[in-house]
């Protein structure tokens, strides 16, 4: 019989987290939203605006795509092929041939849970510890968190503010090296709400042909874009000799965000990608399958304004409201001394820059968690995006307008305040 006393007497183990979480981090749901958490324990109401959620701002999802996975919902018991049901794939390559992307096929179509899923799965299969892939910065965090995740190295290259936030050709050209594998573009942009132009999509395609590098392209937000701003998919530019994985899903445009349908689409020289879409494949294996209900919901959404749907098109942005958001915060931000922002195009948020100075700001994260407690508004800190200076956050546009204007106008109010505490 094992003695009680010396197990009793063994020092407590103490169970530490994977080495390679050293450098993960999603600082949108971070110690921040802990924070914001506590304060709604003890009875604050919280403004949550780090996250691009639509149904808590009363955007639903259209009946008829909720009807279409309850209808269904018998047949998601079972577990579906690991890629996706067929007819799912088949309308995600059907989307994109009527886009002008015509060498695709349901074969070439994985599904997720979501985008987030669909990043991390394909980073796991294409990256070797050591490897660098080129990020943007600012990016969508989960990109380079998981590319540290698999052990490559990210290697970020700047959009430029002064140009729309369109990346920097320059930098990203001058960022490739012998060990760059792949080249990663967010479009529309999250957190900068940026719209590429046809000349930086090109230009980014264009790198990756005379590098051989993958392209991959995270375009969830193709269908938000507004005014005269157009979406230009980055496997368009890549065409038949450069390997473009898009990523897209129904999470944003079509407001169904807890379903998590997601999908990845591969296009270019595939004959030349049969080992890598190979262990994709075996990836997707192992997770069985994705999330079967939100599949059901992605042959409808897709069909939305063409010939013979019942589905129209303003399934997307309904009586025009994110687009009149978006307007209006960018102008109320602008009008706050000391901050500017370049009016989003596309996407859901804002990404405004602050004057460091004027309010005495050396840490980002420590400005949002001030303003969360004095104002009970949470926002994003700039850092958290991976952009190198604590000059910037981000603010989710979702709230109807009188309500995010009255946000605004609090996160004015702060900075007031603050900038006499710099200024006695």
């Amino acid at each position: 019989m094992q003695n009680s006393a010396t197990v009793t007497n063994r020092p407590a183990p103490t169970y530490r987290q994977s080495a390679r979480l050293r450098d993960v981090r999603y600082d949108v749901r971070g110690p921040i939203l802990t924070e914001a958490m506590r304060l709604e324990a003890e009875g604050h109401d919280i403004l949550r605006l780090n996250l691009g959620n639509m149904r808590p701002f009363g955007l639903d999802a259209r009946p008829e795509i909720v009807e279409a996975v309850a209808r269904d919902l018998g047949d998601g018991q079972a577990y579906s092929d690991s890629r996706g049901i067929p007819v799912a794939r088949e309308a995600v390559a059907e989307h994109y041939r009527r886009c002008g992307i015509d060498q695709i096929s349901a074969e070439d179509v994985f599904l997720g849970n979501g985008v987030s899923e669909l990043i991390t799965l394909v980073l796991q299969a294409l990256v070797n510890p050591g490897d660098e892939i080129l990020v943007p910065a600012p990016d969508y965090p989960t990109w380079t968190g998981a590319v540290n995740l698999t052990g490559g190295v990210p290697v970020h290259y700047l959009a430029d503010e002064d140009n729309g936030w369109n990346p920097s050709l320059e930098d990203i050209e001058s960022k490739v090296t012998p060990r760059t594998k792949a080249l990663v573009l967010i479009n529309p942009n999250n957190p900068t709400g940026a719209v590429y132009s046809e000349e930086t999509v090109r230009g980014m395609a264009d790198i990756a042909r005379r590098h051989g590098l993958v392209l991959l392209s995270d375009e969830i937000y193709e269908e938000l874009v507004f005014g005269d701003a157009v979406h230009h998919h980055a496997a368009l530019a890549a065409g038949s000799d450069v390997l473009c994985l898009t990523f897209g899903g129904l999470s944003k445009a079509y407001r169904v965000c807890g379903y998590r349908a997601g999908w990845v689409a591969a296009t270019g020289p595939l004959d030349h990608a049969a080992d890598l879409l190979e262990g994709i494949t075996l990836l997707s294996n192992m997770r069985v399958c994705p999330n079967v209900p939100g599949q059901f919901a992605i042959p409808v959404a897709l069909a939305a304004g063409t010939p013979g749907s019942a589905l129209p098109a303003d399934v997307v942005d309904p009586g025009g409201r994110l687009e009149s958001q978006l307007a209006m915060a960018s102008d109320a931000l602008n009008a706050i001394p000391g901050v500017s922002c370049v009016p989003p195009r596309g996407a859901l948020y804002c990404f405004p820059r602050i004057d460091r100075e004027m309010y005495g700001i050396d840490d980002d994260e420590e400005f949002v968690l001030d303003l969360l407690r004095s104002e009970h508004v949470l926002v994003t800190h700039g850092t958290g995006f991976n952009w190198p200076e604590p000059d910037h956050f981000r603010i989710v546009c979702l709230p109807e307008a009188g309500v995010l204007e009255r946000a605004i106008a609090s996160i004015g109010d702060y900075l007031a305040r603050r900038r006499l505490r710099v200024a006695a």
